[in-house]
């Protein structure tokens, strides 16, 4: 501004200059009307350059700042530049902006940014998909207007956020989230929610893995207690003695059953997966599990092995073998004496399965897909007669988890089961290369 000024008296200044030339040499009325003609198109000058810049102001186009003559070529300059800075920022903000929503769309978790008045401002991907939202149409909403579950209807009106609410998700049946309200900066609010559904679950496997363990072992320990207590108080012959001690013995070994599965699961569950290093030469193992299965059922089934020779497969040999002898004791147990199971190996180059097929009880569809739980069982009084656990098949599962492989189940009550394991071909080699 003082450069604007000093350059305009510098030029009024050189108009009396030049109007006092012409009064001394013209008179004093030219040299007055010389210096007021001078202004006159200084002031012109001016109010023609303050329009321009006023209607550059009202309508501010980026890069379009006018030019301008004198005086003004230095205003309009030091306006061209400030207007290049404050474009540069304005993208540094922008792209920073790009940035967030960048990384906030990426976020794992639903992220919602409330105003003061709990209104929509905006919403990741995540969210919408939590919270049945829409950025576009939402945007401007309250969220208790849109998510009208009444606990969290309450939370938000209560402004306690110490701790997160549990909700269930509108649209994905069976998800629950964890939502927690942050306020942030001037009473804005960032609203976070996280699917816990698997957390869940494991809690309520936990709480079942206890409460199943507890009952398995309560009952072989009420038995041992039980006789123990009799064989104290009471003078026994020393056959009832050796029949209650037998019966003890029984239990114990029950338990000790459980514990090894236990175990067993324990392991599985912390050891890598097998690699593909090792080989495991299926006809021999079939053999052992044909005889096994043999001592097992004691002549009363039919035990069959059809295996096709020429393809072995790379694995653990003691996982697969628990695995493949699980599923063939498993078959035995469960089939009334006169039945028959079989026993199949089936494999070329891209895949293999074995499997076992028994002329038992068979499996009623609704229990099928909860077979492989722990301690699930169909009939507990049979099972608890035929000596199982309950956690075979879930040792089955794990094992073939950790080969790439799947189970597959297939039965009728009344005709039998038949339980087959796959093995992709990334898994099978010819016999002659693992010997």
């Amino acid at each position: 501004m003082d450069h604007i000024l000093l350059r305009t008296l510098i030029a009024v200044a050189l108009f009396a200059a030049a109007a006092l030339l012409i009064g001394w040499g013209f008179g004093a009325t030219a040299g007055w009307v010389a210096f007021c003609g001078g202004v006159l198109l200084l002031l012109f000058h001016h109010i023609g350059h303050v329009d321009r810049l006023v209607r550059w102001l009202q309508s501010p186009t980026p890069g379009k700042v006018p030019d301008g003559r004198g005086v003004w070529d230095y205003v309009f300059a030091a306006l061209h530049r400030f207007e290049r800075i404050q474009t540069r920022q304005h993208q540094q903000i922008a792209k920073t902006l790009a940035r967030f929503r960048q990384a906030g769309r990426a976020h794992p978790d639903g992220v919602v940014i409330l105003d003061a008045d709990n209104r929509i401002e905006w919403c990741n991907d995540t969210a919408e998909s939590h919270l049945d939202l829409n950025v576009g149409t939402d945007a401007g909403q309250p969220i208790t207007n849109l998510v009208r579950q009444p606990e969290f209807v309450a939370y938000v009106e209560a402004g306690d956020y110490a701790q997160p609410v549990e909700l269930r998700a509108p649209r994905g049946a069976g998800v629950i989230l964890s939502v927690q309200i942050i306020p942030y900066g001037d009473a804005q609010k960032l609203l976070l929610s996280r699917d816990i559904t698997r957390l869940e679950k494991l809690e309520t496997m936990r709480r079942d893995f206890v409460a199943n363990v507890s009952h398995e072992l309560r009952t072989p320990l009420t038995v041992l207690s039980g006789f123990l207590e009799t064989i104290k108080e009471l003078q026994l012959d020393p056959k009832r003695s050796r029949d209650y001690l037998n019966l003890m013995a029984e239990q114990s070994k029950r338990m000790q059953r459980i514990v090894d599965d236990l175990l067993t699961l324990s392991t599985l569950e912390s050891s890598p997966d097998p690699t593909l290093d090792e080989s495991v030469q299926v006809a021999s193992l079939l053999d052992r599990l044909h005889a096994e299965a043999e001592a097992l059922s004691g002549g009363r089934h039919k035990i069959v092995l059809d295996a096709e020779a020429g393809f072995d497969l790379l694995g653990a040999e003691n996982e697969i073998a628990s695995a493949f002898g699980n599923m063939v004791s498993n078959a035995i147990r469960y089939t009334p004496a006169g039945g028959a199971v079989r026993l199949a190996w089936r494999a070329n180059e891209s895949e293999a399965e074995f499997s076992v097929q028994d002329t038992g009880i068979g499996i009623a569809p609704e229990h099928i897909p909860r077979l492989t739980e722990r301690f699930y069982r169909v009939d507990r009084s049979r099972s608890r007669e035929t000596g199982g656990t309950g956690l075979g098949l879930a040792i089955v599962k794990h094992i073939l988890t950790r080969h790439q492989a799947t189970l597959d189940i297939r039965s009728e009550p009344g005709k039998g089961s038949l339980f087959t394991a796959h093995f992709s071909g990334r898994r099978v080699v010819p016999a002659v290369a693992a010997t």
